[in-house]
């Protein structure tokens, strides 16, 4: 199937066309060439320019948890869910309100989706598998356990893309010998993506506004890559978008197709051509990120202890 317009899906319509340039002219890395000509956008993205440009103060929305991931906002409830994984909970977040626990307990679930039904998609350290409205999606490659998956994506088609580092286990318990990107098919088929060695460590995922491209960074060499998305949702061969500051973690996209990626210093937004914009400095390094509130403007950072927002001047991608 092929990719679909993912801001058409939520409704998001722009009059005019546009170019699909990042326009990044004077930023600090130069932006580089897509190997296949395009870089993610739907031609109904606006170009925006500078995606920093009049953003807000980040405020604290929660302190005092553990270890927050997996920021993910449901439309339908009008919420932030995220991940408390040492506490084995989920927390589901109100704007204006105090998180309260929505599932307890949640297998340590890392990374969170949600599918086109509404369901909750996690990833689980605990059980080692992913799951949906807490069945089992995946859990078991070429008869052995998965490692410990770790962030999660759904895309329009019903297709669930994953990684899959050993973040959650120890070296005697690893069953298979790499470190991968996983696809499973609407039908349910599970596919490696990608069989990286298994010392590299796969992790934040994210899809581009017009559902071509999956985007992931990995932790140990730092770097943020893009593969095509082929027909049936296959990816093609990956390749190497741009360098972050080191140790990305989770990111999300806007609609113009920047992505944000949290780093060591703060959260890294690159262009869709790999020019970096700038940074947003957090209080405590973040784990993961996720754009929420009905308008789609605000940041939710997952930090450590604690979960953050800033208000942005345009809209982001809500995952999926």
């Amino acid at each position: 199937m092929a990719p679909r317009n993912r801001l058409a899906h939520l409704g998001i319509v722009f009059g005019i066309g546009v170019g699909l340039g990042a326009g990044c002219g004077g930023k600090d890395a130069a932006a580089t060439d897509a190997p296949d000509g395009t870089d993610g956008r739907s031609v109904d993205a606006p170009d925006f320019g500078d995606p920093l440009a009049g953003r807000g103060n980040v405020e604290l929305v929660q302190g005092g948890l553990m270890f927050t991931e997996g920021p993910q906002w449901r439309e339908a409830e009008g919420d932030l869910v995220f991940s408390d994984i040492p506490a084995s909970t989920i927390y589901r977040y109100q704007p204006g309100g105090t998180p309260v626990v929505l599932v307890n307990p949640s297998n340590n679930a890392n990374g969170l989706a949600v599918d086109g039904s509404g369901a909750l998609v996690a990833a689980e350290h605990g059980m080692r598998r992913v799951s949906r409205a807490g069945a089992t999606v995946a859990g078991m490659f070429e008869g052995k356990r998965l490692n410990s998956p770790n962030d999660v994506i759904v895309a329009d088609d019903g297709t669930i893309y994953f990684t899959d580092p050993p973040y959650g286990i120890t070296e005697a318990q690893s069953e298979l010998l790499f470190s991968g990107v996983f696809r499973v098919a609407p039908d349910g088929t599970l596919t490696a993506e990608l069989r990286g060695a298994l010392a590299s460590r796969p992790n934040g995922v994210g899809l581009s506004p017009d559902g071509g491209i999956l985007y992931t960074v990995d932790t140990v060499d730092g770097n943020l890559y893009r593969y095509p998305i082929q027909l049936g949702g296959a990816l093609g061969p990956r390749s190497m978008l741009a360098a972050t500051s080191g140790n990305p973690d989770g990111l999300a996209v806007d609609i113009a197709g920047n992505i944000f990626v949290t780093t060591r210093t703060g959260v890294e937004v690159f262009s869709p051509l790999g020019a970096r914009w700038g940074v947003i400095p957090v209080p405590m390094q973040p784990a993961n990120c996720a754009f929420g509130d009905p308008d789609h403007k605000t940041l939710y950072i997952t930090a450590r202890t604690a979960v953050y927002r800033v208000r942005l001047e345009h809209a982001g991608l809500p995952r999926r």
